[in-house]
């Protein structure tokens, strides 16, 4: 029984360490955020801004790296006029401030660069971009004022080293105890946010006068340590820390920002500008140089010329866009001068060879056709063996009184035997015969022998006995090439009959041709 309560009682116990370790880590995870309530000495300080609507947000990138490159400056800022307790005799002032360790000038092409906030009173400020004239102030009211002025980056953001503020209070006409600062307490300048923005995040950003830093507040009792406490639209939080900080999380519209210099224990430390509330607004349709600086729209080689007073941009950007517009100009001219070029030389060659085989085709083709005709085959062998230009044709002169004796002369060419050489007997022609019946040579002046197309017609009433023979096929009459017609002189222009030879019928008797 002891030894089971013994067990019950470490268990009750364990989990009760375990409990109280799970809690004490809990409220340290919650001390890293930024609490709404009333501060208090032991309560531990935030380190990030975190409510329902805003957020802290690292710096933009185009602003991070332009960031380096101004690290390199402290400026030291000394206002020259009006010095400290002077009384003006009017309402017009000249404030003639000097600055070192830092160029101040303005961008044109952006609007922006390095230069100095000024704020009369707590007014809204005006931003300093040229030193060799004086800043001139008009309708100043009579009594005391206070100008304030530090060194800001070109992105609004002030600079925070020893020396980049300064501050002077000054008369018009007499003393009334306004805008008088206490030097002995520290003093809260509301830098950013201020005016129009176009794009988040927005900058969160002020200056610390006199304010004691953290570890010697923390080391010695007699230093009140300090924090600054941010609301922005009814939402507030707490910085620990003097530095910038950039949030989201703004409404569309108006915005009201409150800056307030709060001791360790929340208490309010009463000094002149101490509690600062400005109106602002945002609109993601507004745009200007910060925007687009902002969203990264800023190529970094443009940027860097708010930086760098001796910079020169690059001029690629600007010269790339017209060699483009001169090169597509003429490729565009070019393009319909070559197309029709080509296709009108292809197509020309193409008409032309297609009639030359039209032409070339018809004539292989309808002159076999005219050939093969059986009426037209026999003249053209009649007439051919007449044809010959080299020899001499020879005459042979038909008498009437003669009829038995004819006259014949050596043909130029032997012919193959044709059927009119069977006709005259039934015996074997002799060989006057065969010369006989060859073709006849005419005479100067006389009748050219034409072919006798009822020759080829008479075999056929011949006795059975004899036969024609066929006539042996012979390549000349088919040949293509047409015959070269003598020139022969004609005795008249009328038509002329052929002179057919007639044969006796008498048998025995050799036939003898004879004139009509």
């Amino acid at each position: 029984m002891l030894a089971f309560i013994y067990r019950f009682v470490s268990m009750k116990t364990i989990c009760l360490y375990l409990l109280i370790f799970l809690l004490s880590g809990m409220m340290g995870s919650c001390g890293n955020r930024i609490e709404t309530s009333t501060l208090s000495q032991n309560q531990p300080k935030s380190s990030s801004v975190s409510t329902r609507q805003l957020a802290e947000v690292s710096t933009p990138p185009a602003i991070a790296k332009l960031q380096r490159l101004m690290e390199q400056y402290e400026p030291q800022v000394t206002i020259l006029s009006p010095q400290k307790e002077e009384i003006l005799q009017e309402n017009t002032i000249k404030v003639q401030i000097k600055v070192q360790d830092l160029p101040i000038f303005q961008a044109p092409n952006l609007e922006l660069g390095p230069h100095l906030t000024l704020i009369l009173d707590n007014q809204p400020s005006q931003a300093i971009y040229n030193l060799n004239e004086p800043v001139v102030l008009e309708g100043l009211t009579p009594g005391t004022h206070t100008l304030r002025v530090f060194a800001s980056k070109p992105w609004y953001e002030s600079f925070k080293n020893d020396g980049a503020y300064a501050q002077t209070t000054f008369h018009v006409y007499t003393k009334n105890g306004n805008n008088t600062l206490d030097p002995t307490l520290p003093l809260l300048t509301y830098n950013r946010p201020r005016g129009t923005y176009g794009a988040e995040p927005i900058l969160l950003d002020f200056y610390l006068a006199n304010a004691p830093l953290h570890i010697v507040a923390q080391e010695n009792p007699d230093v009140t340590d300090w924090r600054i406490k941010a609301t922005i639209n009814g939402e507030s939080f707490l910085l620990d820390d003097w530095q910038s900080v950039y949030l989201k999380g703004f409404q569309k519209g108006e915005n009201w920002v409150q800056l307030e210099f709060i001791d360790d224990k929340g208490n309010k430390v009463e000094n002149t500008y101490n509690n600062t509330v400005r109106i602002i607004t945002y609109d993601p349709n507004y745009s200007d140089s910060l925007t687009q600086l902002v969203k990264g729209e800023i190529a970094q080689e443009i940027a860097t010329a708010i930086v760098d007073p001796n910079y020169i941009i690059p001029q690629k950007p600007p010269v790339e866009p017209e060699p483009v517009t001169a090169e597509e100009t003429p490729e565009t001219v070019e393009e319909p001068v070559t197309e029709p070029e080509p296709v009108t030389a292809e197509e020309t060659p193409e008409t032309v060879e297609e009639p030359e085989i039209t032409i070339e085709i018809p004539p292989e083709i309808e002159l076999p056709s005219e050939t093969l005709k059986p009426e037209d085959t026999l003249p053209e062998l009649i007439e051919q063996p007449t044809v010959q230009e080299d020899k001499p044709i020879p005459q042979i002169i038909l008498d009437e009184s003669k009829s038995n004796e004819p006259v014949v002369s050596e043909p130029t060419a032997p012919l193959s035997e044709t059927p009119l050489e069977k006709e005259s007997s039934d015996t074997k022609p002799s060989k006057w015969i065969d010369r006989l019946l060859k073709p006849f040579p005419f005479q100067k002046g006389a009748r050219p022998p034409v072919a006798i197309p009822k020759a080829v017609e008479e075999p056929t009433n011949l006795s059975p006995e004899i036969q024609p023979q066929p006539i042996p096929p012979s390549p000349e009459p088919f040949q293509i090439i047409e015959p070269v017609n003598p020139q022969i002189e004609l005795p008249d222009a009328n038509p002329v009959t052929p002179n057919v030879p007639k044969f006796d019928k008498e048998p025995g008797k050799a036939a003898i041709p004879k004139l009509i």
